[in-house]
């Protein structure tokens, strides 16, 4: 399958082409960015055969299966929505949209149009996070008790910018962050949050925007979770802990691009390491995205998944503005 880049993006360059390119004939055969210089320079530094600034150009190509979608946040919505009135499959970086009605219109024109449609949370393709969705749905710590997610880490000065200036183009660390969490918690709890109470703040790098954030959310079995994002804390270390009745999951370093982190499973008899499928995150993405366009079961994050992360993201930034606790009504995509 022919791809578009939508977005000539850091992501982009240094793991969704290889990720592309590792599937069978797949190929990145355009390059779409804000202006022609950029897309044809990042066309001759990747080895893509055509660049251009004109989104429409791109996807008038019939070669072009599909459409990955890494610009700013603020684009993806018309970008999605232009890529699937040409008949494109889309894979679109989270968050869908800056807002909950633009990423259920775009989930909602795919579906009509009969296009696969999927958000790229990689996190859900490690094995380390499967291993630990297997444990807990599984049983191994009995009863969930509560989650904990900690995703403060310092953003690499290559990545400041937008992220750190720019609300419009849905900068801050809740949009960036906090819908990785909330992707995170759904994937291996397997249910959405109820209510959530949160907090934000800048500790020394957002202008404009929130560069730090913290929540508790309240899921429907009565289990808690906390949420905490950061681009500020230099020392810190990613990781998460699930507390059940019988043991404890205890993981570090595993909120990575890369498949690495240790995981723990602490119980009455003792401590005890688990082994993980140490796979490629986006590579996996890539291929389930690739099997669900053939008829060969769905994307590793759907539409709706985007959809749900961008609503628990947004009640928090709500619940942390006007510091009251927000309850979620999801929205139905049917």
């Amino acid at each position: 399958m022919n791809w578009a880049l939508i977005g000539a993006s850091t992501i982009a360059s240094q793991y969704m082409i290889a990720a592309i390119r590792a599937q069978q004939a797949g190929e990145v055969t355009w390059v779409v960015s804000g202006t022609r210089d950029r897309a044809e320079t990042y066309a001759r530094d990747h080895g893509i055969a055509r660049a251009t600034a004109d989104l429409d150009e791109a996807l008038r190509d019939p070669s072009v299966g599909a459409a990955y979608i890494s610009s700013t946040n603020e684009k993806h919505e018309a970008q999605a929505r232009a890529a699937i009135a040409a008949g494109k499959h889309v894979l679109c970086e989270k968050p869908l949209a800056t807002s909950v009605e633009g990423a259920v219109a775009m989930v909602r024109a795919a579906r009509d149009a009969g296009l696969v449609f999927a958000t790229n949370h990689h996190l859900r393709c490690a094995g380390s996070h499967r291993a630990i969705r297997e444990m807990v749905q599984g049983g191994s710590i009995g009863e969930v008790l509560s989650m904990r997610v900690f995703h403060a880490v310092h953003l690499p000065e290559h990545l400041r910018g937008w992220r750190l200036d720019n609300p419009g183009a849905g900068g801050g660390a809740i949009l960036d962050l906090t819908v990785h969490n909330a992707d995170t918690v759904r994937f291996i709890l397997g249910a959405d949050p109820q209510a959530v109470s949160g907090q934000m703040g800048v500790s020394g790098m957002g202008q404009g925007v929130e560069d730090s954030a913290m929540s508790v959310w309240t899921m429907p079995s009565g289990a808690m979770v906390m949420s905490h994002e950061s681009f500020t804390h230099p020392f810190a270390a990613s990781g998460l802990e699930v507390h059940g009745t019988e043991g404890s999951i205890l993981a570090r370093g595993v909120l990575s691009q890369d498949p690495e982190g240790e995981i723990e499973l602490v119980n009455a008899e003792g401590r005890k390491a688990v082994p993980f499928d140490p796979h490629p995150l986006y590579p996996e993405a890539v291929r389930q995205f690739c099997a669900a366009v053939a008829g060969d079961g769905s994307p590793a994050a759907s539409g709706l998944d985007g959809v749900r992360s961008l609503q628990i993201a947004l009640a928090v930034r709500t619940s942390a503005q006007n510091g009251v606790r927000q309850s979620i009504q999801y929205e139905d995509i049917a």
